[in-house]
């Protein structure tokens, strides 16, 4: 794997992964990305997605694992035994970083909740996911992404007008809480550096699913109209959508004044701006299947890459539509790195999606390959033991 010379932002912090799944060892990997040693406190079964996914690899690892979880090392931890705790605690003592996703009340139930670890480790942030945070009437509820989509309202205006309610094809609540965490525990270790303090982080996948929906709430608040599901268009302006063209559909946001005028000109269509309905954009969102039906008379006439291609020469913002084969493989996605090959012990080669964001001057590293199930155990006890010594011998 590859070695900065040059040290990462988040080189000496050390991440324990207490996490599985999505929201907590994507978290933890984007820490791991920055330099963190990140050690995965694995359960005997392993995470449960090493198993998950409908199609095998090589080995035993699912490829939705090894696209979560590179930049970490690995020991299985029994935590209900007494063993299993003990090293934990040791692992604890050592770590600026606790990152876990258990149901609420299961860590308190084994005798790892943050009370007990902050009494031995007052200096660490211990940031615990879960589905609905760890107060209020459903905290103990189960939270899987589905159902924080579902709670916040985020399934209520995803979909077609007249169709039924549709889940975010992405899991936004899961990404969403995990970059949540991520922010809260840079937030809280820069606060450490002045009080020499950690502090507990409660992120919920729920109230990341309210916060992505600012702009649906506030149409909430300013009217007082349920939103409600308006396929790909915006609230906050039309023409801001997914349109028709003769062979297919593309997107385009002409969603200010000068914009629509630039577009009806590039259309040929210097009727609509002077239309009653269309003056404005409040008349325009007011009247926008209208507004769509006489875009789409005209789009309908050209293919769609004609369209996008005049609409981006005009200064328009438009583009096609790409399923994931077309998003990743062309020039664009290839020059932003977003398909990044590892090596890894057993697959060889394996893809994983690039960094989302670019640090010039301390770039983010794939230093270490997604871990086998337990397989850094003798290294890392082994620096438990040294640790040990070192404490011994000084007395």
């Amino acid at each position: 794997m590859s070695q900065s010379k040059t040290p990462l932002p988040l080189e000496g912090i050390r991440v324990l992964d207490v996490s599985q799944v999505m929201a907590g060892p994507f978290a933890c990997m984007l820490l791991g990305d920055l330099g963190a040693d990140v050690i995965k406190v694995e359960p005997p079964t392993g995470d449960q997605t090493r198993s998950s996914m409908g199609f095998k690899l090589k080995g035993d690892d699912s490829l939705g694992f090894l696209n979560m979880n590179r930049n970490k090392r690995s020991i299985v931890l029994d935590l209900k035994s007494e063993e299993g705790r003990e090293t934990y605690l040791r692992l604890v003592e050592t770590a600026d970083v606790i990152v876990e996703n258990y149901r609420p009340g299961a860590m308190a139930r084994m005798g790892l909740d943050y009370e007990t670890i902050k009494a031995v480790n007052p200096g660490v942030i211990y940031a615990s996911i879960s589905g609905f945070g760890q107060s209020g009437p459903w905290w103990k509820r189960p939270g899987f992404d589905l159902m924080a989509q579902a709670a916040s309202g985020v399934m209520s205006i995803t979909g077609a007008p007249d169709g039924p309610p549709a889940k975010s094809g992405v899991p936004v609540a899961d990404i969403g809480c995990s970059l949540f965490a991520v922010y809260a525990i840079l937030s809280a270790y820069i606060g450490r550096q002045t009080t020499g303090q950690g502090q507990f982080i409660d992120a919920s996948l729920y109230e990341a699913g309210l916060s992505f929906a600012v702009w649906d709430i506030c149409d909430f608040w300013g009217t007082g109209n349920v939103p409600q599901r308006i396929g790909t268009a915006n609230r906050m302006a039309a023409p801001y959508q997914a349109v028709r063209a003769k062979d297919g559909h593309f997107v385009l946001g002409a969603n200010n004044d000068r914009a629509f005028r630039k577009l009806c000109e590039v259309m040929e269509r210097p009727d609509l701006p002077v239309h009653p309905l269309f003056e404005t954009n409040a008349l325009r969102l007011a009247n926008r299947d209208a507004l769509i039906a006489e875009l789409e008379s005209t789009f309908t006439g050209q293919p769609r890459d004609h369209w996008v291609e005049t609409l981006l020469e005009a200064g328009i913002p438009a583009g096609s539509i790409l399923d994931y084969a077309e998003a990743l493989d062309n020039p664009h996605a290839h020059e932003r790195n977003m398909v990044m090959p590892i090596q890894h012990p057993v697959e060889g080669e394996v893809k994983n999606i690039g960094f989302p964001v670019k640090l010039r001057g301390t770039p983010q590293q794939v230093r270490r390959h997604p871990p086998l199930l337990d397989e850094h155990r003798d290294e890392i006890l082994a620096e438990l033991r040294s640790r040990g010594e070192r404490q011994v011998s000084n007395g």
